[in-house]
């Protein structure tokens, strides 16, 4: 996600010049896709595994900070609660057997990661909802003391100024209130981060958005929350409804949700839903980078474009666009619709499936359809970003429509 993030509160003014600075990361992104060659190279795959830490009862173990620390290994990460912890695989070549490579990587580190919660008498779990959470284990209390998601939980209710209201049909209904995130670290999953050449973007981006509803139907594992029989994948429907910054008036007029499925098929490339992203959804983290993009653009570099994958990582969509110019200026669809477990070998037949669809599988939608550019919320503009392209945000210059 880039930035570090060192402030838990944040000013008027420091949207402002977020927001402006967004603008400057589209207008560079644009140009830079104008370069020859720019993100073109051999397509890897990455991974991530979220999972949750337990006690000898099998109850959430509020230690995460306590067992990253005891692993000393930097694939290990904070997630948002204190029971959750990230590790990030290293990505490999899609050519090959990049999941036998992660098969035996993870392994090693999840190790690691038993050894160092077993000195503090817990385990590991791998599951979308873990069954014995209650509800004292998802107050605010529970989200991790680091500044990245105090902020994170501040920006979300400064957005949303009433309750994050959880109401889920099923066998036994759900319904509950809550005054911040905290219930957002009930879910966890396993993600692919798949880098492409831009031109070839829209093609795998669809095929993964096909696949997505059969991927869950094999992979579902959590028909529980709080006790409460919900869901076959009932993560689908919490962690859309835990993090919704939309106030009632959104609601109603149907403006997309930051955790959406998406708002059609993708036709021109990765800058289309990283501008959607822009266009539909105020910033959260109105945290700014060291440079200035255009400027690192004007002195012929490439600029690492901070602010766009900050708040790109704040729009959770199922499956989503990664820009990581700094490091391999490539492209990368980041697929999360996957629950981890219960065991490695369990899970890792699934995430391969979106891999697998027939690439390419290009859409041509008509116009007016859904997912053709004169039904899109936003439109992909093909010069810098004037005032009036900028974001419609409810309250602000007009509403933003979506599904």
């Amino acid at each position: 996600m880039g930035l570090a993030i060192d402030r838990e509160r944040f000013d008027p003014g420091d949207y402002r010049r977020f927001e402006q600075r967004l603008e400057d990361c589209l207008v560079a992104l644009e140009r830079l896709l104008e370069r020859p060659g720019f993100g073109t190279g051999p397509a890897t795959v990455g991974a991530e595994l979220e999972l949750f830490l337990v006690d000898g009862q099998g109850r959430a173990l509020p230690l995460n900070q306590v067992v990253r620390a005891e692993t000393a290994d930097p694939r290990v990460v904070l997630e948002i609660d204190r029971f959750n912890l990230e590790l990030n695989l290293t990505p490999a070549p899609l050519i090959g057997r990049p999941f036998a490579a992660f098969a035996s990587e993870l392994d090693q580190a999840l190790g690691i990661v038993r050894r160092a919660a077993a000195w503090h008498g817990g385990r590991i779990a791998m599951v979308g909802i873990l069954p014995t959470l209650r509800p004292e284990d998802l107050q605010l209390a529970a989200i991790s003391d680091a500044a990245r998601y105090q902020a994170l939980n501040n920006g979300l209710r400064r957005l949303r100024q009433e309750p994050f209201r959880i109401r889920i049909d099923g066998d036994d209904p759900l319904e509950l209130a809550a005054d911040d995130v905290g219930l957002e670290g009930a879910n966890t999953s396993f993600q692919l981060h798949l880098r492409v050449d831009p031109d070839r973007f829209a093609s795998y981006f669809n095929a993964a958005q096909l696949a997505t509803a059969p991927v869950l139907a094999a992979a579902g594992n959590s028909p529980t929350f709080l006790g409460h029989r919900l869901w076959q994948e009932t993560r689908v429907a919490l962690f859309k409804q835990a993090v919704d910054d939309r106030d009632a008036t959104g609601r109603s007029s149907r403006r997309v949700s930051r955790v959406a499925f998406g708002t059609g098929w993708n036709t021109t490339g990765a800058y289309e839903l990283l501008e959607e992203s822009v266009r539909l959804h105020e910033p959260v983290l109105p945290v700014l980078g060291p440079e200035r993009p255009l400027d690192q653009l004007d002195a012929g570099g490439v600029p690492a474009l901070d602010e766009l994958r900050l708040h790109q990582s704040t729009v959770w969509r199922w499956n989503r666009a990664i820009c990581d110019p700094p490091r391999a200026a490539m492209f990368g669809s980041s697929c999360g619709p996957c629950p981890p477990g219960p065991r490695w070998p369990t899970c890792a037949p699934t995430p391969p499936s979106p891999l697998g669809s027939p690439w390419p599988w290009p859409p041509t939608p008509t116009p007016g359809s859904p997912g053709s550019p004169s039904s899109r919320p936003t439109t992909t503009s093909t010069g810098p970003p004037s005032s009036a392209s900028g974001p419609s945000w409810p309250g602000r210059s007009g509403p933003a429509a979506g599904w």
